[in-house]
């Protein structure tokens, strides 16, 4: 349309979609205008150890379909000095508005364009973003550009399907060290000049700049040789145990490369723990950034390290899935994050020497109660949902696209059968390499190796929203042989103000049958896996087969469903539950018991005893941190407010005995630590914190370390124990960034309403804090056990929330509107 003008938009003072947002049709209207070639990206950041603005100079060549043609380039920009478009400057008052810098009069064929700007770093994890370590005043500067924050840091074209090869080149200040997507080269007078990179997007290009401290090494097979770096601050390089980074990124790399049957497509494989992250990690292309919370420096559980190797394989499998091929518009978002999150945790559970083969006992455990919760919320929405603009995709990092996405998948493997399902995938990464699909190309590789046919899975799984339950319903003779059995499928209305209606779904499920054994084990006796559709589905159980002590549907975790227990089950569940041999059965019927409590079906009373009374067979520390919180939280908020505090009193003396009776120096042992503490409220337990904070009581084993230090003091600060003049100690021991915002959080969290103004106004009526400190500040101010004192801001938030979301960048709006509602 834009070709047939003789005057551009500006010329005749047509405007744009304000701001900086980009819509889909305009995106689609721009790919189908222009082909990018390659970019010249030239930043010099010798000042920034000041901060302060940054000079961006950067050149794009790409041809355009017809003659006489407008676009625009987009770029987040205090100023911008020079616009060079086919060897003429044109007027950047004129071209320059709302982030976007208009392109008029383009030639059919090659064009060129110039922008040289001043850009400014950022303390809000967008962008380029700007740390400086207390421990060193060192800055340290790191990119994080998804969704749409390449262009607070040079000129282009903002979308993922418009992919081009980009070639950096950086200034910056002596001793420095930069780290981008090509392999580091060696600088010259403090200037580094990068290769150009494969075609890739935008959003996973990548510059991590400072004084970081390193290690290197690098993955061989059969021939193959990929350069491995890990990067951290020096601060924290003393708690850098970069051996078990290395492993499991290496047994990652086997494991993708193998199933994918698809050599690793980039030069070199970096992961840099970087400061003030907003998110677990981010996939540039080679140089991916992870937050640097993952370089524990105290003692941690177990857990912890399986979810940071989660991550480390999130990542590296979005190398294929993301960088690779990648998505041609946000809409398939989910499937981007689903696929690198059912993949890692495919790996960590069948990767030869894994730690972690119970990983899909944890994905049950964490990843599917986060998905059920939100799936239950007015805010729920399709997997696959419509992304009109950049600020639809914004909000869209959620339970839903993340959790309940990953679920679907994990089902549609089940669907399809796993075979098939990797040999879809191996055939579609080498059809699509390097280019940009839909959903539909994924689905149609599937189709084709599996022989089903997805368009209605589709429909019903990926376009509604909403959660089946699925009832077994057994007759039994008085013999006790199964006589009749069918499940029975279910679906709920969705939320008030939710969009669209209840669905019945296909769902693949498996069913287990567990009997005790002769140790008196719960053990599965008998699987059977078939699909489910529609209200009833009949099981077809061989004649004269025994009902076992438990029925257990959707065993093994296939489906995403909430799952109910028969009578018999349940009372036998009620009353055994830590006797399962294995720890996904006992996953599976934790999370039924926790759906039951969210649902109203089990009281809050009745959940907490249900916990105290199978929590210690309970072996799988993940589950046991889960049900800590989950205990937390139905006491909190689902319990009949009378009975509270009879609930956490009951529950606090219990974390209190489990405390002393765990296995000294055990993950336990730390976990009930955390328990205690997170309700410790009697004068008896918090003396106890305040000793074992200053030595003058132990308890054998556990190791009173930084961080957990930090979490005494903050509950000390919230009950009125501890004031400023105890935190700011606490903070003198500790003057490293981890305890600045340890520090923000007790101070924030103290029971005491000049504290809680303080709170407020640095969070809401001022916008100074960074990213992370803004976030603490938050975790201190909301209090469970503080109702009264935060009671008039409930009105507060309702007055300002939307005048916060509207002024603030997308993940400090966030913040805001998530942690304090």
């Amino acid at each position: 349309m834009a070709a047939n003008l003789t005057k551009t938009r500006h010329e005749r003072g047509d405007d744009r979609v304000p701001g900086t947002n980009l819509t889909r049709e305009e995106a689609q209207e721009r790919a189908r205008l222009l082909t990018v070639h390659a970019y010249e990206i030239d930043l010099d950041l010798s000042g920034a150890q000041e901060g302060g603005l940054y000079r961006s100079v950067t050149t794009v060549r790409f041809d355009c379909a017809e003659p006489n043609a407008e676009s625009f380039l987009d770029l987040v920009a205090p100023a911008v000095h020079e616009v060079v478009l086919n060897g003429k400057s044109i007027d950047v008052a004129a071209y320059f508005r709302d982030s976007r810098i208009t392109l008029p009069h383009l030639h059919q064929g090659p064009n060129e364009v110039t922008v040289v700007a001043d850009c400014s770093y950022t303390n809000t994890g967008e962008g380029l973003h700007r740390f400086v370590d207390p421990v060193d005043d060192q800055a340290y500067l790191y990119t994080q550009f998804e969704v749409p924050d390449a262009r607070r840091v040079f000129a282009n074209f903002e979308q993922p399907d418009m992919k081009a090869t980009f070639r950096f080149t950086v200034k910056a200040p002596e001793g420095w060290t930069v780290i981008s997507n090509s392999p580091t080269p060696e600088p010259q007078d403090n200037v580094w000049r990068f290769e150009a990179t494969p075609r890739i997007s935008t959003y996973i290009t990548a510059l991590i700049a400072g004084p970081y401290h390193s290690v290197h090494s690098s993955y061989e097979r059969e021939g193959q040789s990929v350069p491995l770096g890990i990067y951290c601050r020096p601060s924290l390089a003393e708690h850098l145990d970069s051996d078990a980074i290395f492993e499991v990124t290496r047994q990652g790399f086997d494991w993708f490369q193998e199933k994918f049957d698809y050599a690793y497509p980039f030069a070199k494989y970096d992961q840099l723990f970087v400061p003030e992250f907003n998110a677990g990690a981010m996939e540039n292309a080679g140089a991916v950034t992870i937050r640097d919370q993952y370089v524990f420096r105290s003692k941690v559980t177990d857990a912890a390290y399986e979810v940071r190797a989660e991550t480390i394989l999130h990542e590296l499998a979005h190398m294929w899935f993301g960088d690779l091929v990648t998505m041609e518009w946000w809409n398939d978002l989910w499937l981007n994050e689903s696929f690198a999150t059912f993949t890692s945790i495919a790996c960590q559970a069948s990767a030869p020497g894994s730690r972690w083969p119970h990983a899909w006992t944890t994905f049950a455990n964490s990843m599917k109660t986060w998905a059920y919760r939100q799936d239950q919320l007015p805010s729920t929405h399709p997997i696959m949902a419509e992304i009109r603009d950049i600020d639809d995709v914004i909000v869209n990092f959620d339970g839903i696209t993340y959790a309940k996405g990953a679920s679907v998948l994990k089902q549609l493997v089940a669907y399809v059968g796993e075979d098939a399902f990797f040999q879809g995938v191996r055939a579609y990464f080498k059809e699509h390499a390097f280019g940009n699909t839909v959903l539909s190309d994924l689905l149609g590789a599937l189709e084709t190796t599996s022989g089903r046919d997805l368009k209605t899975w589709s429909g019903k799984w990926l376009e509604t929203a909403g959660i089946n339950v699925l009832r077994p319903e057994i007759e039994v003779s008085p013999e006790g042989v199964i006589t009749s059995f069918a499940v029975r499928q279910e679906a709920p209305a969705l939320p008030p103000g939710a969009k669209g209606e209840a669905t019945l779904r296909p769902h693949r499920i498996a069913i287990g049958f567990y009997d005790a054994d002769a140790a008196g084990k719960l053990v599965r006796t008998e699987r059977f896996e078939l699909d489910v559709d529609g209200e009833l589905t009949e099981v077809p159980v061989p004649a004269g087969t025994r009902r076992p002590a438990v029925v257990l549907l959707n065993d093994d975790d296939l489906s995403y469903a909430k799952v109910r227990l028969d009578e018999e089950s349940l009372k036998v569940v009620t009353e055994r539950l830590g006797d399962f041999a294995d720890s996904l059965p006992r996953a599976l019927c934790w999370a039924s018991a926790w759906d039951m409590t969210r649902d109203g079906e089990l009281a809050a009373r009745d959940y907490l005893e249900l916990v105290l009374s199978g929590i210690g067979k309970e072996s799988d520390i993940g589950v046991v941190q889960s049900l800590h919180r989950q205990v937390k939280l139905a006491i909190d908020q689902y319990a009949a407010p009378e009975w509270r505090e009879l609930g956490l009193t009951r529950w606090t003396d219990a974390t209190l005995e489990r405390l002393r009776a765990a296995e000294p120096g055990s993950d336990h042992q730390l976990a009930w630590a955390r328990a205690f503490a997170a309700t410790a409220r009697t004068p008896l337990q918090l003396d106890l914190l305040r000793a074992l904070l200053d030595g003058t009581e132990t308890i054998e084993g556990l190791a009173v370390d930084a961080e957990l230090r930090w979490t005494f003091v903050e509950r000390l600060a919230a009950t009125g124990v501890v004031g400023e003049d105890g935190i700011a100690a606490e903070y003198e021991r500790d003057r490293t960034a981890a305890g600045e915002r340890h520090a923000e959080t007790a101070r924030a969290a103290r029971p005491d309403a000049g504290a809680k103004a303080a709170a407020w106004t640095a969070v809401v009526e001022s916008s100074d804090l960074p990213n992370a400190k803004q976030e603490a500040v938050i975790a201190g101010f909301v209090q469970t056990d503080q109702r009264e004192l935060l009671a008039p801001y409930a009105e507060k938030y309702f007055a300002v929330v939307q005048e916060v979301w509207a002024a603030r960048s997308p993940e400090m709006a966030q913040q805001i509107a998530i942690g304090l509602y």
